[in-house]
């Protein structure tokens, strides 16, 4: 406890106004029967000598409150009394500076104070210089005031020095012992001790039954009965009572709070590392446990897919598929995706603007011979090829009503590729799916910009793709874009009039698709993004 809060403890504690014990007390004034004597020789020597009276003794011993009392006891009609201190006024030039403005004048020597001395002696007026902590002036200082305790024929100012006891030894050094009258202060008896305490104490309002005569006596004893280490010890007298008055309620109070404050952060750090605990053995049998996919559900978007050659991926009704091997990605929710890649938010194309785009893939669906292209499903299911081949097929009437504004664009190259949209998306998976990007790449280009789809989810991985395309029938297609430079396969469901109607056919699809919240995108934004990946 610093000594600050101790003594708004004990002042509180104890019911007292103030601090009794302060060094500065305002009001306080307590002058025992042996300083009578002195404060009377004071004054008489100041009447009768002319030499410099010095008040010795240690610090705390009583000297300040002497000062006070010896100008309070002056005559204030015949005694002019300056106050000075030697912390503040060492030097010669300071301390005469300092008396010739508190008598009134401006005078920097002593033969100018001497002047304003005469005048005051001759209007009947004495004039008392006191300097407390007498001991701190410089040589030169002591020289200037035992000339003005001198004094000429025409007056003399009365000179006090307040000081500790190795003022004597300098004067002597220097001389001028002989020149000085010294008073020595005495300590204070036992009972003078009570009393100083008594009164102490009634003045912040308490009285000496705060102290029982055992603390008296070590009080006085300690203190040596100088005032200022009465103060100090009944001080912390009261402090060490206070303490040992709380120590029980403070123990208690250590012994029931604080084990239990340290106890709760033990266990709630102890509660956190066991959760991490459970949560790290949680993660570690993740690789090894079913697959999203497998489950139903399309998996969210990743860079790489973690590496796995056990476990195969089931979706009901069709084949096992084998999860993606390093470098090859899991199926990714469709928004994040397209968000992620800057797509999220493409504008429905010009039609006029779109029309341009379209046909310069108009070549690439012609390149595989679109003549024989109908006849592949005959030798399809030889191959390894056939089960993509066969339900791709049915989307062949869909397309129908694209190959209106087909020819207007590209009858100048050819005129046969009106029809070829229709057949072309059976042999690309085998033929021109590595040339092209994508089996039903020119399925999208050949739609309405202005109509849309239900975009399901997105893929690193082909097969996956190839996989629900197979297992949902004819309105399920994909396409093939770049992300972040690396293969993309997205998957898409049907065609629509407008956004609505594109969200209305989400309550059709299985579960785990309406799990991935498919959304819907126009085939303009889509056409974009297979422009970008041909590049």
């Amino acid at each position: 406890m610093t000594s600050l809060h101790a003594d708004e403890a004990f002042v509180e504690h104890y019911q007292l106004s103030h601090n009794p014990f302060a060094p500065r007390v305002p009001g306080f004034k307590f002058f025992p029967a042996q300083r009578k004597p002195v404060l009377a020789q004071l004054h008489q020597l100041a009447r009768y000598s002319s030499l410099m009276l010095v008040v010795s003794g240690p610090l705390g011993s009583g000297k300040t409150l002497l000062r006070q009392a010896l100008v309070a006891s002056s005559n204030k009609q015949s005694v002019i009394c300056v106050a000075a201190s030697g912390r503040q006024a060492a030097g010669s030039l300071s301390l005469l500076q300092h008396f010739s403005q508190g008598l009134g004048g401006n005078s920097q020597d002593v033969d100018g104070l001497l002047g304003q001395v005469a005048r005051l002696n001759q209007g009947g007026q004495e004039v008392y210089l006191l300097v407390d902590d007498a001991e701190r002036l410089q040589d030169e200082a002591l020289d200037t005031l035992a000339a003005l305790a001198t004094g000429d024929r025409d007056g003399r100012a009365h000179v006090f020095l307040f000081s500790e006891p190795e003022l004597l030894t300098r004067l002597e050094s220097l001389g001028k012992a002989d020149s000085c009258h010294v008073l020595e202060l005495q300590p204070y008896s036992l009972a003078e001790t009570r009393a100083y305490l008594a009164q102490r104490l009634q003045g912040a309002g308490q009285d000496i039954d705060l102290l029982d005569d055992a603390q008296i006596e070590e009080i006085h004893l300690d203190s040596g009965g100088w005032p200022g280490g009465i103060n100090r010890a009944a001080r912390d007298a009261l402090v060490e009572a206070m303490l040992a008055d709380r120590e029980p309620e403070t123990a208690g109070e250590r012994g029931s709070s604080l084990p239990k404050k340290h106890l709760l952060a033990v266990a709630v750090v102890l509660g956190g590392l066991a959760l991490a605990f459970v949560l790290k053995n949680g993660d570690e049998p993740a690789p090894t446990a079913q697959s999203p996919v497998a489950s139903g559900e399309p998996l969210a978007a990743s860079g790489d897919a973690p590496p796995s050659t056990g476990p195969t991926i089931e979706f009901a009704g069709g084949q096992p598929v084998p999860l993606p091997l390093v470098g090859q990605g899991q199926p990714v929710l469709r928004e994040p995706l397209a968000r992620e890649a800057g797509q999220a938010a493409v504008e429905e194309l010009d039609a006029a603007n779109a029309a341009m785009p379209i046909a310069a893939p108009r070549p690439a669906p012609a390149q595989p011979s679109p003549a024989p292209a109908p006849a592949a499903p005959a030798p399809a299911p030889a191959q390894a090829a056939a089960p993509i081949a066969a339900p791709v097929v049915a989307p062949a009437p869909a397309p129908a009503p694209a190959v209106a504004p087909a020819p207007s664009v590209a009858s100048q190259p050819r005129p046969a590729p009106a029809p070829a949209p229709a057949p072309t998306p059976a042999p690309a998976p085998a033929a021109s799916a590595p040339a092209a990007g994508g089996v039903h790449n020119g399925w999208y280009l050949g739609q309405p910009v202005g109509q849309y789809t239900l975009q399901l989810f997105g893929t690193s991985s082909e097969a996956a793709a190839q996989s629900q395309v197979r297992e949902g029938g004819g309105e399920y297609r994909y396409f093939r874009k770049l992300h972040q430079g690396q293969p993309l396969y997205v998957v898409t469901y049907g065609r629509f009039s407008s956004p609505e109607a594109a969200k209305s056919a989400v309550s059709a699809l299985p579960a785990r698709l309406q799990a991935g919240k498919p959304w819907p995108r126009t085939f303009a934004s889509i056409q974009q993004e297979i422009r970008q990946a041909g590049r």
